[in-house]
């Protein structure tokens, strides 16, 4: 009989393991935890992203405004209200850049607007033969921000000198041409954007509550960790330190010729990842819906702490050592580059927190391959 009993149990014991195996392998079942997913996409939608693309919006319009003035007016003057036009929405595109969802992942908003390094040698190439298309997918890196920053900053050592490739260059149409296809392109890809927000894909984003694969909110919770993990972590930080190479790759640093603000872009995008995880309305300080309290709502704890509040510690901590940096990231790269080892330290400590920790609690999967690890 006792027999009898202990392969009853042996039995048992098995078909739980292999039911916990079946379970696993499907992949996380549709949750029933009762979060209100609907009034987090509103608020992520009304307040924050539709907000967010209205306000660059406007700094693009303004920075194709400078363009045509310059353009018409090639003068040291003009380039310098340009020069402050485009870091004004360069600065701005760092509060859209993550919402890579709907038609702008269908467009690649964020690598059309903003793959660096840009590649100088093609751009002059497309210079001197007036044919380009910035449709194709091989030109990503030749327009964009990256690609305005040569053209606004590095074609010489001086103001003066840079007017001259608009004014008495022997191809000044060309450069002329090319910069003017360069603003107008982010204006219409961006103009693209908010119009499918504002004209119907709000409503189609917010409906989408599911907790599949397919759900907005998976989908966006996706997007933003492959953002801050990818374009932010290892675009802004690590590569140009050369976490991912032989050696350190100054060149490689966002907005290379302007060469001051990597450092005010990087802070831009911390401050823009943190107002999202906490839903802080971009227009003001109120707060809703969000990961923060979608967590606070699951009681989600890691080693005796809120998991909210850990990760929002972490962002202070992140920001605080992105605060030493120079605001000249190839001179801290040449000089000290222990700093920016540093501040990406800290920043791959939030991956970790967001990507494995924050996932599991909301029990989404990752949806993109991961190469470099956690």
């Amino acid at each position: 009989m006792m027999k009898f009993l202990k392969l009853g149990i042996l039995l048992a014991i098995i078909a739980v393991a292999i039911s916990a195996c079946s379970s696993d392998n499907d992949g996380p079942a549709e949750t029933n935890d009762n979060f209100d997913r609907g009034a987090m996409l509103a608020n992520w939608a009304d307040n924050i992203i539709i907000p967010a693309y209205t306000s660059f919006n406007s700094k693009v319009a303004e920075m194709e405004a400078a363009t045509a003035a310059f353009n018409a007016a090639p003068t040291v003057e003009n380039l310098q209200s340009l020069r402050a036009a485009w870091k004004d929405a360069y600065v701005s595109f760092q509060h859209v850049s993550m919402f890579e969802i709907g038609i702008a992942e269908d467009i690649r908003f964020r690598n059309r607007l903003n793959v660096y390094p840009t590649k100088v040698a093609q751009i002059e190439d497309f210079i001197a033969s007036g044919t380009y298309d910035f449709n194709l997918p091989s030109t990503i890196d030749k327009q964009g921000f990256p690609a305005l920053d040569y053209m606004l900053n590095g074609l010489a050592e001086n103001d003066a000198e840079i007017v001259t490739f608009y004014t008495t260059n022997s191809n000044a149409e060309g450069y002329k041409n090319y910069l003017s296809t360069l603003s107008q392109t982010i204006k219409s890809l961006s103009s693209e954007v908010l119009a499918s927000w504002t004209g119907g894909y709000r409503d189609t984003f917010v409906a989408n509550t599911s907790s599949s694969a397919s759900g907005a909110v998976d989908k966006l919770t996706n997007d933003y960790i492959f953002y801050f993990e990818k374009a932010l972590r290892a675009g802004k930080v690590g590569i140009p330190a050369g976490i991912f190479s032989n050696g350190t790759l100054p060149q490689n640093v966002e907005a290379f010729y302007k060469k001051d603000i990597s450092k005010e872009l990087l802070l831009e995008a911390i401050d823009a990842s943190v107002n999202f995880f906490n839903g802080k309305s971009f227009n003001g300080n109120s707060t809703g819906q969000s990961f923060k309290t979608y967590l606070d709502y699951l009681n989600t704890i890691k080693n005796g702490e809120n998991l909210s509040a850990l990760i929002n510690n972490q962002f202070t901590v992140a920001k605080n050592k992105a605060n030493e940096l120079n605001a000249n990231f190839v001179q801290q790269i040449e000089t000290d580059n222990s700093k920016m080892l540093e501040t990406y330290d800290e920043l791959q400590r939030l991956v970790v927190l967001l990507k494995v920790d924050m996932i599991q609690a909301l029990d989404v999967n990752i949806d993109y391959v991961d190469a470099d690890g956690d």
